[in-house]
């Protein structure tokens, strides 16, 4: 019975021929039991222990048939794409040293160039996904890239320090696609209880890019010139290019209509650049209704909340990572090569994540199934949020100690490695529990939690070296750290209260997913 449980009081959720159509209100029915398939529409993992999540047709062009490798090559170039943006932004923390010499400026002052990008990330998010509601996922996805390819070269040879920074403004909005968008492809291809390890493959590769973006560009230019950092950037922007047309897919399928009105197949070519999208245009939304998507969406008291909660434990890490090296060189005598290694710390940290993600979610999952008698609530993926927050604050606190105190680096390192691993883990719950809650508003959802993340790291950035130098790194980064604590009681409220807020605000009545 692959379906989302339904009660009198749920009258939001329902099922025709077991299809599941609707948002979960009291949860989703993830396991069988004894009568639960006679149904013979009623489709289960090939084991027959889990239910699959919507049910899909039997079109073999509904992404949720498709096979395993065309399934995760997607993912592959969705994670890929979501990895350019802070990669690209991150350079910029190392690069700031040379470039503030060649551009006459301060290594403050070259910050202006970082915030414009970063601001951007989080924007430009909300705009894709209104974007993709009208003119489908795949031309979205590769008309921005084209934009973010062209834009990263402007960066890497700018004329005067304006151009820097408005190519960079650009590649921020252009680059973003992916970020702001990547629940709406795993929502699209695969099925509630593979969301938490797909999740935490793709926010893998978006909280690893802003640690190997500096690790790289300290190498670079250490022997060439900081224009070389972004040539590299350049170049991974048409290898994702290059990914996209390859083996990007157009994922959007209705199962509401028949085989015959679907959107049309087309050539490759013509799906890349959108012809059948834009042919079948009237099947999804208005322009007008797509723009209101993201709007509806924060109106959302879960969705409002869940990016409050997520500014304020993810800005530090953007402030740390686009500054740290400023505090380091001084402190450590540090060179470019030195900063380099020193980001093999959150590059290991966020890899331990990842790995403790691929059974930590499901494991928590399946607990409270059991506990719950085969219901997952989406609530219950905020649990992980317990482990995560502890190891966050401890590890802020020992980074800002280590920073006032001149500890040796490897305790400062400690810190950072400490606070990197509970946000991969903090990430892939809030993430999880968002989708979970909205299925239908997986890209919304997904974008104001990405713009939580940039806005607080665009906000930090601004005023975290100026901050740390007025009170000391010890008093401001113990400030981050009580931050985090505070904001905490909203994953409790959510806990207690995530169920009767959902069906307080109702479903997102969306036209199509």
């Amino acid at each position: 019975m692959d379906r989302p449980v339904s009660s009198e009081k749920d009258h939001d959720v329902h099922t025709t021929k077991g299809i599941s159509v609707a948002q979960p209100v009291s949860g989703y029915a993830l396991t069988t039991g004894p009568g639960d398939i006679e149904d013979s529409t009623l489709q289960t993992t090939k084991d027959g222990k889990l239910i699959l999540i919507p049910q899909p047709s039997s079109s073999e062009r509904d992404p949720l048939n498709w096979s395993p490798l065309k399934k995760n090559l997607v993912l592959m170039v969705i994670s890929f794409t979501a990895f350019l943006p802070d990669f690209s932004t991150s350079i910029g923390a190392v690069t700031l040293i040379p470039q503030s010499i060649e551009f006459g400026k301060t290594q403050d002052g070259m910050l202006s160039s970082l915030v414009g990008n970063l601001f951007m990330l989080g924007a430009g998010g909300v705009v894709v996904v209104a974007l993709i509601a009208y003119f489908g996922r795949l031309p979205v996805l590769f008309w921005f890239i084209v934009m973010a390819l062209w834009s990263i070269a402007w960066c890497a040879a700018p004329a005067t320090f304006e151009q820097f920074v408005a190519a960079r403004i650009l590649n921020g909005f252009f680059s973003t696609v992916a970020q702001g968008s990547g629940l709406i492809f795993i929502n699209d291809i695969f099925f509630v209880h593979e969301h938490a390890r797909k999740i935490n493959v793709w926010s893998f590769f978006i909280i690893l890019s802003p640690y190997l973006g500096p690790l790289c560009t300290a190498f670079i230019i250490n022997k060439f010139a900081w224009n070389w950092a972004f040539w590299l950037a350049t170049l991974l922007h048409g290898l994702c290019l290059i990914s996209i047309i390859l083996f990007g897919q157009e994922t959007y399928y209705d199962r509401r209509i028949p085989e015959s009105e679907q959107l049309p197949a087309g050539s490759r070519i013509g799906r890349l650049v959108g012809i059948p999208q834009w042919k079948s245009r009237h099947q999804r939304n208005t322009f007008l209704g797509a723009l209101s998507r993201p709007i509806q969406a924060i109106c959302k008291p879960v969705v409002l909340l869940a990016t409050i909660y997520y500014l304020f434990i993810f800005a530090w890490v953007v402030g740390i990572n686009t500054t740290l090296s400023i505090f380091l060189q001084p402190l450590y005598g540090f060179g470019p090569v030195q900063i380099g290694y020193f980001y093999f710390t959150p590059i290991v940290a966020s890899i331990l994540g990842e790995l403790t993600g691929q059974w930590l979610h499901d494991a928590n999952a399946n607990f409270w199934m059991r506990r719950n008698k085969g219901i997952l609530h989406p609530e219950a993926r905020l649990w992980v949020i317990w482990l995560a927050t502890p190891i966050m604050i401890a590890g802020v606190v020992l980074l800002g100690y280590s920073l006032e105190n001149a500890y040796h680096y490897m305790i400062c390192a400690l810190g950072w490695g400490l606070y990197t691993f509970g946000i991969m883990i903090a990430t892939v719950g809030l993430n999880a529990y968002v989708l979970d809650s909205y299925p239908e508003g997986a890209g919304e959802v997904s974008a104001w939690l990405n713009f939580a993340r940039t806005t607080g790291g665009f906000i930090v950035t601004y005023v975290q070296v100026r901050w740390a130098t007025a009170m000391g790194p010890q008093n401001s980064f113990g400030i981050q750290a009580a931050i985090m604590a505070a904001v905490f009681p909203i994953v409790i409220g959510l806990q207690f209260y995530g169920h009767r807020l959902r069906a307080w605000g109702g479903k997102l009545n969306f036209r199509t997913n």
